[in-house]
Formats: structure tokens, sequence, C-alpha cells
């Protein structure tokens, strides 16, 4: 078998890599009957040179190999027929834009494995960007939270050599005694946020007492699904219930919005489930959340200040309550938001070191050795016969493949 890391081909252009020239030579050594090639690139913010240093094989044309790993979608006129590929494709939801990927890939004869997809028996996923997004959205929000309120500057994280020299920064932040902070989710995006505020050394306290104290000091609270969420009926929480169908729940953010400066939002949010403040919310006369950092970045959807993605090269605007609707950022009575969807690009280097360590541990092993519980399986939308697989049959009018 040869697997091959492919130039990351979409515009524009994404520095982060699948494996680091360390783990390449670790997969190398831990699997000496296989070959691993490197395609060549001037994109990457780890360099040719790197991989080179490491032993690891430069080579421009991959169609040798069996199996081929990147990091986003590859443009159509890139994929090479009847290969393996690994990449988040961003069709499963029926994307629109990636319509045609999809199609490509069977006409193509390609079979594609989505990463968001690999998922353990339990349906637990397996592997993700998602740490680094908290982290560096996390940075990110008290970047944003200094420029709104003009009381400290913090450089972009993209300017950064590393994660080490980003939190550096953020001895320059400087908030008021009173200053609370809310984050939500305990995934791998909530986990990554909180610790950058482990990292700060911010006081966590409990959300009850976070809603009826002062504390003097700067700190912020945690909360799970059950802290915002009730039954209507009753206002008692049920998780397997919620889960299953939150129809008959309703959201109590806003006793969190009417004590909370900075929210950073780090939670899954399912279709159906309740908004966690609306845009009537925002008008309410005790509202107080003065930054909202956006890291789920779901746009029009259960964070109503989140109208629209921000960029890494723009990454903050502002939100009009009254007119519902993006304003420059600052502009006088507007909530300050930072809602960008490619987080971990900002730190390339160490978001790809994450990744690739997952990657070399539980995903190249089913590759190389087998895939006796169906992992890799499961998260193939295609096969090499150039047909969805029956989990995806659902995608067929999405492909463009009835009527033929």
């Amino acid at each position: 078998m040869k697997i091959g890391i492919i130039r990351e081909g979409k515009v524009p252009p994404d520095q982060r890599v699948p494996l680091t020239p360390e783990q390449c030579a670790e997969v190398l050594v831990r699997f000496p009957y296989i070959e691993l090639a490197v395609q060549p690139s001037d994109v990457r913010r780890i360099t040719d040179a790197e991989y080179t240093e490491a032993g690891v094989q430069l080579q421009e044309d991959l169609s040798d190999c069996d199996v081929l790993f990147g990091v986003k979608e590859v443009p159509v006129d890139q994929l090479i027929p009847e290969k393996t590929y690994f990449f988040f494709s961003h069709t499963f939801k029926l994307q629109p834009y990636n319509a045609k990927l999809l199609r490509a890939c069977i006409d193509k004869k390609v079979r594609l494995i989505d990463y968001e997809l690999l998922k353990r028996p339990g349906g637990q996923r397996i592997i993700g960007f998602g740490r680094y997004a908290g982290i560096v959205g996390t940075y990110n929000a008290f970047r944003t939270y200094g420029a709104h309120h003009g009381t400290y500057d913090l450089p972009r994280a993209i300017d950064c050599v590393d994660r080490k020299e980003m939190e550096g920064h953020l001895s320059k932040v400087c908030l008021a005694p009173t200053t609370k902070i809310a984050l939500t989710g305990h995934g791998r995006v909530g986990n990554g946020a909180r610790e950058i505020l482990e990292a700060m050394r911010i006081r966590e306290v409990h959300p009850v007492d976070y809603l009826r104290e002062d504390f003097g000091e700067p700190v912020f609270t945690h909360l799970d699904l059950k802290d915002y969420n009730r039954r209507k009926g009753d206002g008692g929480f049920d998780f397997a219930e919620f889960c299953e169908d939150p129809i008959d729940y309703e959201s109590t953010f806003m006793a969190f919005a009417r004590s909370t400066d900075l929210f950073v939002a780090g939670h899954f949010w399912a279709e159906g489930s309740p908004f966690l403040f609306t845009r009537e919310d925002v008008r309410d006369e005790d509202w107080r959340i003065s930054v909202v950092a956006d890291i789920s970045c779901d746009i029009d959807g259960p964070v109503a200040s989140t109208v629209e993605p921000s960029t890494i090269a723009d990454p903050m605007y502002g939100y009009d309550p009254v007119k519902e609707c993006r304003v420059p950022f600052r502009t006088p009575g507007s909530v300050g938001v930072m809602a960008v969807d490619n987080l971990p690009c900002e730190l390339p280097r160490d978001a790809s070191a994450d990744f690739g360590a997952t990657l070399v541990k539980h995903i190249i092993p089913l590759v190389v050795e087998g895939d006796a519980q169906g992992i890799l399986e499961g998260a193939s939308e295609t096969n090499l016969a150039g047909k969805l697989t029956r989990a995806f049959a659902y995608l067929s009018e999405y492909a463009g493949l009835t009527g033929q």
C-alpha cells in the first residue's frame, strides 16, 4: 500500500496538513511495509524542506498511491480516478456548493471517506479540528472584547508562530473586576475554549452562583445543556428526552444574558433545538452581553447575533439589535460579533499536529491493518465502483443521479 498526502487545492488556500513530517516518519516506522509520499506545496505553513529533513519522500504525481489524505474539499479537476480519498467534503448535509464534487467522486470512481463521518460504534466522532477551533476562537473572543471596548489590543492568531506565542499575548488582557464570561459546549470545541480560560487563570464559578453573586474579579461559568434549557411543562430536564426530541423544551439562556459581558458559544446545536436567544431577546432592556464569540457559527440559528460568518482577514463585525443586521464593528449600540468559521486555520501548525496525532492513532491503523468494526465503511459516501453506498443513498438526487 502507498499513502499520499495531497496538496490543498481549494481557494482560498488552507495552510494545514493531515500529517506533520514527524507523524509521517512515525507511520513509516510503525508500518515499514507501506510507502508514503507528500505532494510538494508552497501553501502549507509546514514547508517541503521540513518533510525532506524528516526523511519523507516528496512526489508531485501521486497517481501511484492507493489512499490519499487531504484536509479541505479537493477541486474536481484534481481528483485522481479510482483512488480512496480522506477529506472534509461538506456534502452529507446536502450542501449545495459541493454537489458537483460528490458527483465527480461517483463519475471518477473515487471512494470518498469523510473525516466528519468517522465514528466509533457508539456514534462518537473520532477526529476533527474542534479542539483548536475552541482554542483559537476563545483567544479571538478576548481579542474582540478588547477591541470592542478599546481597553487593550491583541495581534491576530494567524500572525503568531504557534500556540505558545499566541497565549503569551493573553497577558495583555485587561478585564474589569465585574467581568462575567459564559461558555457553552462540552465537546471538543467547548473543552478547547476552556483550555484558554484556564490558561488565563480566570476563576470558574457554578452557574447558580454566577447568576446570584458578584465576585470582585473576572469569572467564567461553563454551561451545560440543562443550565439553559427546560421542559415547558414543569421546568425539568431529561438529557435523553432532549436529545431524542427537544420540541417540548425552551431556552432559559436570557437569565445568563442579563448577567454576562462576554459569551463564548462552543456548543453543538441540533436542528429543532431551542434557540439560545432570539433577535427580540437582544433588544431586552436588561441585555448585558457586549461581545459574542460564536465558535459554532450557525448562521441565522441559535445565536441571533450571528447573521453572517466572518473571516480571518475581517473577523469582527457589529450586530444592530434594532435593525437586526450586520453593521460596522464598534457601531454605537451594537453587539460585537466574532464568527470566523475556519478558526483552526489561524494556528495551522498546532492544529495539524493535534489532528494528525488522532489520525495516526485511530485511523491509519484501520487503513493499513483492516477495519473490523466497519468504521471506514460507515464514513464512505461513495465506493470504487462509482456508486453511493447504502447509507448515503439519500444523496442520489443531490448528486444528480436521479432519472438516469
